[in-house]
């Protein structure tokens, strides 16, 4: 283990010379990096984005670390091998079944274009509003009045525009799951972008534009657009919810203790998979594939997570794209607007944002709110955040975490899913927020002839 340990030390020390150097230029220094590393930005200081490789990137430098990537490529091989063999002895040939993919990403032509209309508007609507309102704001006798309707009018278009017509769009048309999180966690992309997009250029138009009409404070068409695309695994999928969920959900009960505690810890596995799933594929893959087709050098989409001691560092690790728009346009403007006074209340604020949008995505594609999600957030989610905070050191706290976020995973995927399958079997005569089907389901089996894919909307 000693020997393992060094090998990995030194090859890990040695990636900031050749190997770096071959991908990116120019390179910060190793004093500059550990600058960068150790300096918390200030309160009137904007994020810096350097040329740097994603973390995984880096380790996967290191032969150990890359034999473990294997052995992952290695378990994904082995079950696509295991399906087909299984398959294949059920039903004496080869079945190919994607009836699931088919059906979670249907209307898929009625997706395409309702993203084109959502992508046109926030690359339009945004920017003539912001660029109305920067020429005529130097030169306007009634600057108050101006800001107020350029205001209004962008928070009408964000409101109706990209708030209300994407949802009604997915529950009018009754657009299956898969489609529903396209639509959705875009709709969520947009708005942040335009708000990110105006709260940066607002400042410049103040201060370049105070003693006459200055156009270039507002950047042109194709900086915005590149801002728009640029981010600051499917067949595994796949088998995690045929293989590891459906069936189990597929015959539900009355609701019970015992049940629901065998049920955790039957969900914490696929729970597992998902969250390791969703890491590599999005928060790695995803972006890094975007960030590599614009050129974009900043790859540090996330960073060592899994070696959190405490849950405060791994809200702060595990998407660092969405924890510095909540830092920078929540956090922070709200300590701004409030004078430094309340940061017990900015935090508050940053857990409840994040709960809502989260549990609004959950709520619109899965058909139905049941706010676990919710709860899990701002219930324990802030309890260890206070409690599981930065002082606390060393493996076992690691341990700590892990295994708190290994429960919550199946505490997730087990009450989702029983409520998914309560919708299909106890579907609820009158529509109410405080009934839940998977509390007053009876006993029951899905019928051979009953489609394991019923649209619930």
């Amino acid at each position: 283990m000693d020997e393992f340990v060094d090998s990995v030390v030194e090859e890990s020390s040695s990636l900031g010379g050749s190997s770096l150097n071959s991908h990116f230029s120019p390179l910060l220094s190793d004093k500059e990096r550990a600058k960068l590393r150790h300096t918390r930005v200030s309160q009137n200081q904007c994020k810096q984005f350097v040329i740097r490789r994603s973390l995984l990137d880096e380790l996967f430098e290191v032969d150990h670390i890359r034999t473990i990537y294997h052995m992952f490529i290695a378990l994904l091989i082995l079950f696509i091998l295991s399906t087909l063999v299984v398959d294949f002895i059920d039903e004496g040939r080869l079945v190919l079944d994607f009836d699931l993919l088919v059906y979670a990403f249907g209307q898929f032509p009625l997706v395409v274009v309702t993203w084109i209309c959502m992508f046109m508007s926030a690359l339009v609507v945004p920017y003539v509003l912001l660029h109305s309102w920067a020429v005529a704001y130097p030169t306007s006798r009634h600057r108050s009045l101006l800001t107020l309707l350029a205001g209004g009018l962008l928070l009408l278009y964000q409101g109706l525009g990209l708030g209300f017509l994407p949802t009604y769009i997915v529950l009018r048309n009754g657009l299956p799951p898969a489609s529903r999180f396209i639509l959705i966690l875009e709709q969520v992309r947009l708005m942040m972008k335009v708000h990110s997009f105006i709260r940066e250029n607002i400042q410049r138009v103040w201060s370049s534009g105070r003693d006459g009409s200055d156009s270039s404070a507002v950047p042109q068409v194709t900086p915005y657009l590149y801002f728009l695309f640029v981010l600051g695994c499917l067949f595994y999928a796949y088998y995690v919810f045929v293989r590891l969920c459906i069936p189990q959900f597929r015959s539900l009960q009355l609701f019970d203790l015992r049940v629901m505690v065998l049920c955790v810890f039957n969900s914490i596995l696929p729970g597992v998979l998902v969250l390791f799933l969703g890491f590599f594929a999005f928060l790695h893959c995803w972006l890094n594939a975007f960030a590599e087709m614009l050129r974009f050098g900043d790859r540090m989409f996330y960073k060592d997570w899994w070696n959190s001691t405490s849950f405060a560092n791994y809200y702060r690790t595990w998407n660092v794209v969405v924890h510095d728009w909540l830092y920078y346009y929540v956090y922070r403007d709200f300590l701004w607007m409030s004078q430094k006074r309340f940061r017990a209340a900015a935090m508050f604020i940053v857990f409840t944002v994040s709960a809502v949008v989260h549990e609004y995505v959950l709520a619109i594609c899965f058909g139905f709110f049941y706010p676990v999600l919710f709860c899990l957030f701002m219930c324990f989610g802030m309890m260890f955040n206070f409690i599981l905070h930065d002082r606390r050191k060393g493996p076992v706290w690691n341990v700590i975490m892990w295994t708190a976020l290994f429960l919550g995973q199946g505490v997730l995927i087990c009450l989702y899913s029983q409520e998914w399958y309560a919708q299909i079997y106890c579907p609820l005569q009158e529509v109410s927020t405080a009934d839940d089907s998977s509390l007053m389901c009876e006993y029951r089996t899905l019928p051979n002839n009953t489609s394991r894919h019923t649209n619930l909307i």
